[in-house]
């Protein structure tokens, strides 16, 4: 008998329950001292699509999970350690563990600590694979640098490193699902950090992006971010701008690419390409302070898809931020205008809603009609709207503009 993840325990039990992120220690490693190094640690974001939704693991004290990979070609070792299993005597099986890690984990993983550790120095002449797109580097970080390749599926080397590297995905992105990496229609773009050695460079994964060219007639394409993840050592440090930034340069100079758009996009990742595009955009005349003031503008849809491969309602969006960017708060007047355009961009669904109860009523009787207009009194759609203003200017708006005073 074992108990599920979510299930109520008692609190006899209750010390052999512990969460699973907590659990889980998650290395990059490239010798025997970045493994025993407890400072290299980092743990998931989730895990409730590997151990269910209560995120728990049942049936162990002081419970480790190792899940560590060369930080390079991400050879992986697993093994899980702890003080003691819940007694026999209980009549409860604790939680398979490593089983339901082993599904997400590729084939050829080490569960030998001193044979993981004995084949680091041969994972070390690691190198990309792939067409290097980018690089970059950054002041006080002497002998490093950065650098972005881009492959296919034609890519050597690259089907089976896919394969490890995916397997990040589940315990950072939710709802995440692994990609057919044998439709010829993926890109793939990895990011590196490479590293003087005493005799050859050291690369470390930093985070990737998978892109699909959708079909767009007669000969075009129009590709479609699925998945980006820059792992936890790099996040907040403006890599995935720089990932971002490459893969818009990559497409820019391709003429088959119509725009670029993104599937189901995270709020991390929307803040992110808000910035890129805010900071790509802000650089066009059709963005201008002069024109952003007097309102939006199909020259600007015409400016941001040509140049930046932006589609029109990421260009609205952009026009909205720069707008609020060079709007005066404390000038009552500027303020309104701001509020009332953005207003009338959020009211349109209301609007077409309106139109649909107009059919309604002379469709259904006064009963169904009254059951069916309920939460949608002028009062109640005005503070939604209001709600909804708040919410861009006060928090996602905000969030961009405040990094561009540093960029600007």
């Amino acid at each position: 008998m074992a108990i599920g993840a979510g299930a109520p325990i008692d609190s006899t039990l209750e010390k052999y329950k512990i969460d699973s992120n907590e659990a889980l220690n998650i290395k990059l490693v490239h010798n025997e001292e970045d493994a025993v190094n407890e400072e290299t640690t980092f743990h998931s974001e989730m895990s409730h699509q590997v151990f269910g939704d209560g995120e728990a693991i049942f049936g162990y004290k002081d419970l480790k999970v190792k899940l560590y990979y060369h930080a390079g070609s991400l050879l992986t070792y697993m093994s899980m350690s702890f003080d003691s299993k819940i007694p026999e005597k209980f009549g409860i099986s604790p939680d398979p563990v490593l089983p339901k890690i082993a599904e997400i984990i590729p084939e050829g993983f080490v569960s030998n600590f001193d044979e993981f550790t004995k084949r680091l120095p041969e994972e070390n002449k690691f190198t990309p694979m792939g067409s290097k797109v980018h690089s970059y580097t950054r002041e006080n970080e002497v002998g490093v640098e950065y650098e972005i390749y881009h492959c296919d599926i034609f890519t050597p080397r690259l089907k089976e490193y896919h394969e490890r590297l995916q397997t990040f995905i589940m315990w950072y992105i939710d709802a995440a699902s692994f990609i057919d990496a044998d439709d010829e229609k993926w890109n793939f773009f990895l990011l590196f950090k490479k590293k003087k050695g005493p005799m050859e460079p050291q690369y470390s994964i930093m985070g990737y992006m998978t892109v699909y060219h959708y079909f767009s007639y007669p000969d075009k394409i129009r590709p479609r971010i699925s998945q980006m993840l820059i792992l936890p050592p790099y996040q907040k440090k403006g890599h995935g701008v720089q990932l971002l930034d490459t893969i818009t340069n990559f497409y820019m100079a391709k003429t088959e690419a119509v725009d670029i758009s993104v599937e189901d996009p995270s709020e991390d990742f929307v803040r992110c390409r808000d910035y890129v595009d805010c900071k790509n955009c802000i650089k066009l005349d059709e963005f201008s302070k002069e024109h952003l003031l007097q309102g939006f503008t199909s020259k600007m849809t015409t400016a941001a898809l040509k140049k930046y491969k932006i589609n029109k309602h990421q260009a609205r969006r952009i026009y909205e931020i720069l707008r609020l960017y060079y709007t005066d708060r404390n000038n009552e007047t500027m303020f309104r205008e701001y509020r009332l355009d953005v207003k009338n961009r959020l009211n349109i669904p209301y609007q077409k809603q309106a139109r649909d109860m107009k059919k309604l009523e002379k469709a259904l009787s006064a009963e169904e009609y009254n059951a069916a207009i309920v939460g949608s009194s002028r009062d109640e759609r005005m503070q939604r709207l209001e709600d909804a203003f708040k919410s861009l200017c006060e928090d996602e708006y905000a969030r961009v503009i405040k990094r561009l005073n540093t960029y600007c």
